[in-house]
């Protein structure tokens, strides 16, 4: 394939010897000269080709993290190193991958001096998870007397893969870890006088409860002295992600498992801040991914390289699959956070007969996102029969929604239906909260 093609200085100068074969019609003399003159151009450039640099005389370096945020800006920037002794003025295109929405122009003019090299920079919103590849990286430059451009090719292709956005996260955690209330509205969390982990023993004073009290150091010590407690650490905390059909739905840009992925990030982070073991099982109509609880940094790092690459499939999950495995696998009393949908009483009926199976052993946490649309429906005034026939289905289906709910808190377990922009804030309050009363 020619890595070449004509300028508009070429185009020029051999228009100019056409004109010259005009003369041929007077002169067969100027017809020879005109002949010589293409000729030779053809010549010149030739040899302007061949004297000119070659691919080998630069190089190309593709310079990127390693890991994307999908809805945010990453950064890309292509390093050109310039080993001959003349400033060569490049344009500079790079094949990165077509889901994501390029932020700049597509091509790049830059100018690299002599022995220097020279970084063009780019900007990729990612609009989904997964691995995307990068192509190769292109550069056109002039050749020495401006008769060519010479295009090469430089085999900078490489994966990225891009992971869920983690700042939100990221702030949930440190909200939680600082003890601050964030706006629009992190719990406090009372680290002392709440939970079961006795910490130490202090002189009573007024608003102290009553059950706290020690008896045997009061007698000792002849004066009222109560236990101190703190919230208990190292407890179970699991995210049951559910992949099926009701998550395929889309709110916003996101899917409805974009945003359940989101929050299973952000409460991983701040349990792990916490001294919390952090567990995850994601399952559709098998289980397609599971990591036993542990703490620590590299085990957010094992969630997160878990979640990257999940979709949502249109098949109806499995919850007896899906429960039975984690009660055969999660011994330990736990945090059960069900990450799902429910639409109505009869299709959430396998869910709440094996979340019900969870009790007493553990504590399940059913979190569903509320459906906007449904929500907005019921609160408009209908115009027309079709309109009010529309919210009555509407109110049907939230009322429901609301009984199954409803059961699992009757048996025992908690739950939640927010909408999706406070799903994240609404499950690290619930943690807090759970942590705060000593619930587990």
């Amino acid at each position: 394939m020619l890595n070449f093609v004509f300028t508009n200085r070429f185009f020029v100068l051999l228009a100019s010897g056409i004109a010259l074969l005009s003369l041929g019609w007077f002169s067969r003399g100027a017809l020879y000269l005109t002949i010589a003159f293409d000729v030779m151009l053809f010549v010149v450039a030739a040899i302007d080709y061949f004297t000119s640099e070659s691919a080998k005389d630069f190089q190309v370096e593709r310079l990127m993290d390693e890991r994307f945020a999908m809805g945010a800006e990453n950064q890309v920037s292509i390093k050109i190193r310039n080993r001959r002794r003349r400033s060569v003025k490049f344009i500079v295109k790079d094949e990165y991958p077509p889901q994501m929405e390029l932020l700049n122009p597509r091509t790049a003019s830059l100018t690299v001096p002599h022995s220097r090299s020279r970084t063009w920079t780019y900007e990729l919103l990612p609009t989904g998870r997964g691995k995307y590849n990068f192509g190769n990286t292109a550069l056109r430059f002039r050749t020495r007397l401006g008769l060519l451009w010479k295009q090469y090719s430089y085999p900078t292709n490489c994966d990225v893969k891009v992971y869920p956005n983690i700042r939100e996260a990221k702030k949930n955690e440190l909200y939680a870890h600082r003890n601050r209330r964030p706006d629009p509205g992190i719990r406090r969390m009372q680290l002392r006088g709440q939970g079961r982990e006795f910490e130490s023993m202090r002189e009573f004073v007024m608003g102290d409860e009553i059950r706290h009290i020690s008896w045997h150091a009061t007698a000792r010590r002849g004066k009222v002295i109560t236990r101190q407690y703190t919230i208990e650490r190292s407890q179970n905390v699991v995210v049951l992600l559910d992949t099926g059909r009701l998550m395929t739905a889309r709110i916003g840009k996101l899917s409805k498992l974009d945003h359940a992925i989101n929050a299973a990030l952000s409460i991983a982070y701040v349990a792990a801040s916490g001294g919390d073991n952090v567990g995850l099982l994601a399952f559709a109509r098998r289980v397609i991914a599971y990591l036993p609880p542990r703490r620590g940094r590299e085990q957010i790092n094992r969630i997160m390289e878990s979640l990257y690459n999940l979709e949502p499939q249109l098949i109806e999950p499995s919850y007896a699959r899906s429960f039975n495995f984690f009660s055969s696998n999660c011994k330990r009393r736990s945090l059960v956070i069900i990450l799902t949908d429910l639409v109505d009483r009869d299709a959430s009926a396998e869910l709440l007969m094996h979340t019900s199976k969870l009790i007493p052993r553990h504590l399940p946490l059913i979190v569903t996102i509320g459906d906007t649309d449904l929500r907005e429906l019921v609160r408009t005034v209908p115009n027309n029969a079709a309109e009010v026939y529309q919210q009555g289905v509407a109110e049907e289906i939230l009322r429901q929604r609301e009984e199954a709910l409803s059961r699992i808190r009757h048996a025992g377990g908690l739950a939640l239906d927010v909408p999706a922009h406070q799903l994240s804030i609404a499950l690290v309050n619930k943690y807090l909260e759970v942590k705060e009363r000593g619930l587990l």
